[in-house]
C-alpha cells in the first residue's frame, strides 16, 4: 500500500502538460485548426484502447478522455488567457488525474481498494485545493494591484483564508486515508488507529 502515494503522483504528472508560451489570442483558423486536432487525436487514442480488455481499456479510455478535456481547457488559455481560464485548466488536470487513478484501484481488492481510493480522492482534494488557491491568490493580487490601501489588506485575508482552507482540505484528506487504514485493524487496535490518526490531523 505504501506504493500507492507515488503511483497516485506518477498519475497527476502525466497530466500536468506544461503551456508553453504562445502570443495572447488565436485567429478563428487556428483556433479551429487547433480544435480539429484535438477531436482527430481523441478519436485514435480512443480507437486504441480498443486492442486492450478488462480494467486495462476502462484506464485507457479515460487516459484518452483526460487528455481530450486538458487539451481544450490549454486551447482555452492560449485562446484568451486568463486566470479563469487557467484555473479551468488546473482542474481538467485534477479531474483527468483523479479519473484515471479510480480506474487503476479496481484492480486491488477489499481494504486495499478501499485505502487506494481513498488516496486518489485525498490527491484529488489536494489538487483542487492548490488550483482555488492559486486562483484566489491571483485574483486577489490582480485587485489590490487595481488598488491600494484596504484593497491590499483585503488581498491579504483572502489569501490567508485561502492558504487555511487548502490546509484544513489536505489534513481532512490524510485523516480519510488514515482512518480507511485503520478498517484493517479491529477492537482495541482498531480504536487506538483512528484515535492516532485524528490527532496526527487535527481532527476533533
Amino acid at each position: 500500500m505504501n506504493k500507492h502515494p507515488l503511483a497516485l503522483l506518477a498519475v497527476i504528472s502525466c497530466f500536468m502538460i506544461t503551456t508553453t508560451t504562445h502570443a495572447a489570442g488565436l485567429s478563428k483558423a487556428e483556433y479551429k485548426s487547433a480544435e480539429n486536432e484535438i477531436d482527430a487525436k481523441y478519436k485514435a487514442d480512443k480507437a486504441a484502447c480498443a486492442a486492450l480488455s478488462g480494467n486495462a481499456r476502462d484506464i485507457c479510455k479515460e487516459e484518452a478522455s483526460g487528455h481530450k478535456n486538458i487539451a481544450k481547457a490549454e486551447l482555452e488559455q492560449r485562446s484568451e488567457p486568463s486566470r479563469k481560464h487557467q484555473y479551468e485548466l488546473s482542474m481538467a488536470q485534477a479531474d483527468a488525474a483523479y479519473a484515471v487513478a479510480k480506474e487503476k484501484c479496481d484492480d486491488a481488492a477489499g481494504n486495499a481498494k478501499d485505502v487506494c481510493r481513498k488516496e486518489a480522492k485525498g490527491a484529488y482534494t489536494v489538487a483542487k485545493a492548490n488550483a482555488k488557491l492559486a486562483k484566489k491568490t491571483g485574483d486577489a493580487n490582480g485587485d489590490a494591484s487595481a488598488k491600494i490601501g484596504d484593497a491590499k489588506e483585503a488581498a491579504s485575508n483572502t489569501k490567508a483564508e485561502a492558504r487555511q482552507d487548502a490546509a484544513t482540505a489536505k489534513r481532512d484528506a490524510a485523516y480519510a486515508i488514515a482512518k480507511e487504514k485503520c478498517d484493517a485493524l479491529a477492537g482495541d487496535a482498531k480504536a487506538n488507529c483512528i484515535k492516532d490518526a485524528k490527532a496526527k490531523n487535527g481532527q476533533p
